[in-house]
């Protein structure tokens, strides 16, 4: 068994790559893959960033991923908008933090179902 195959994928990253009244991903297993790798690692990546943030300017958690999410919608992010989205979840989710930039907070990137 390939290393790629035993990767979960959570379905609310899949769920990025579904067009509406659509069952399948409109991209491959390794495309997605190939993204989810590098989300998940820019969600990593940016947990330290976004707490060195919160301590130096002392605003709010929720002020802190509104700037990190205005930075992942730049081209030079190398991002789409949904994955600039599911990075900001994700990095709330792993930094324990609640984010209501996109509505409800019932919502996390890794164990969520969906996109909401």
């Amino acid at each position: 068994m390939s290393e790629e195959s035993q990767l979960l994928i959570p379905a609310s990253f899949t769920a990025l790559f579904i067009e509406p009244g659509r069952s399948k991903p409109s991209a491959s297993r390794a495309e997605i893959t190939a993204r989810y790798d590098v989300c998940e690692d820019l969600s990593a990546l940016l947990t330290e960033h976004a707490a060195s943030i919160l301590w130096e300017t002392g605003i709010a958690e929720s002020d802190v991923l509104e700037r990190v999410h205005a930075g992942l919608l730049t081209t030079d992010a190398g991002v789409s908008d949904v994955e600039a989205r599911w990075v900001t979840l994700r990095l709330a989710e792993m930094l324990g933090w609640e984010c209501h930039l996109f509505g409800p907070p019932d919502y996390t990137p890794h164990r969520g179902d969906g996109v909401r």
